[in-house]
């Protein structure tokens, strides 16, 4: 298979568990569970798959070294952890559909990060695409108020801002140790370092996880058993298979799939209200998408051969 068609084919499927991963939580937050026991639960699991794959990868990887580790150890505490947990909160107080438009600006955080350690040059089709994403993040954050599905929706969105920052903080670091070690060893590390660092806030806010009393084929612990086998563990490792194949920017553009997954779960299941001005909001969003896409196409065009 085509590396390309590989790696879209992989972001692909990620990216619609993510947008389901969106009402899945929200489903369970904060009545099944509280969000650092539900990051706590995702991470649990995610180590546990990530080890075992790692048994299972080929043995043309490099090793991890003892530097590797410790960093990778580091950035799972601070960008893992810190992604999961911003993302459960904000999803307590705001809908699926709000938290999916700020995690739509991923593409745009990690263009301004690549901007800034000089792996991407500065494009004008980018810039403007930008300018339309944040104006149409601003939009949602403006309109929406308090309502039987959002508690509190600026505060939760503030939370899913930070959710996205951090994640693309994660690609782009990620990206960079992808390029010598399997997507199962960077993993493991990672969510090993995350892990640690929700075993340490679990002491000081305690376990609230209702929905493990819950019967093994009971809605909440089916929605439960969702988000830890698909969002949290083949979401990773078939996004590791889009960051192999594809360049950073363009995976993050896949996040913009989780919007719209995201907006159809959330109409059906009742956990937004229509609003035009969400639609908008989308519209917008989807046009930064597009202008992104452009450049970046552009960008990688080859130069056209001379006439000889």
């Amino acid at each position: 298979m085509n590396s390309k068609v590989k790696g879209n084919l992989s972001m692909f499927s990620a990216k619609v568990f993510s947008g389901l991963n969106e009402n899945a939580l929200r489903y369970l937050l904060p009545t099944w569970m509280s969000a650092y026991t539900g990051v706590v639960l995702r991470l649990i699991f995610g180590s546990l798959f990530f080890w075992g794959a790692g048994l299972l990868s080929p043995k043309k990887y490099a090793k991890a070294t003892p530097k590797d580790i410790v960093i990778l150890l580091i950035v799972g505490m601070i960008f893992v952890y810190g992604y999961m947990w911003t993302l459960l909160e904000g999803l307590s107080y705001t809908t699926p559909i709000s938290s999916s438009i700020f995690i739509s600006l991923q593409p745009v955080f990690v263009y301004i990060i690549c901007l800034c350690i000089g792996t991407e040059a500065l494009s004008r089709g980018k810039v403007f695409g930008i300018i339309i994403g944040v104006g149409g993040a601003l939009l949602c954050v403006l309109t929406q108020h308090s309502s039987d599905v959002a508690s509190d929706p600026l505060k939760g969105n503030m939370f899913c801002l930070g959710s996205a920052i951090l994640f693309a903080s994660y690609l782009v670091i990620e990206k960079i140790y992808l390029r010598r070690l399997s997507s199962a060893t960077v993993s493991k590390w990672t969510f090993t370092g995350g892990l640690i660092a929700a075993a340490i806030s679990i002491i000081f806010t305690g376990w609230h996880a209702p929905v493990l009393h819950e019967g093994l084929f009971s809605t909440p612990m089916l929605v439960l058993l969702f988000v830890l086998i698909f969002p949290t563990s083949l979401s990773y490792l078939l996004q590791d298979i889009g960051l192999k194949n594809l360049p950073a920017t363009v995976v993050a553009l896949y996040s913009n799939l989780i919007l719209i997954v995201a907006a159809i779960a959330s109409y059906i299941l009742g956990q937004d209200h229509f609003s035009w001005w969400q639609i908008l909001s989308i519209g917008l969003m989807i046009v930064s998408v597009y202008l992104v896409e452009i450049a970046e196409a552009q960008k990688n065009k080859p130069e056209p051969t001379a006439v000889k």
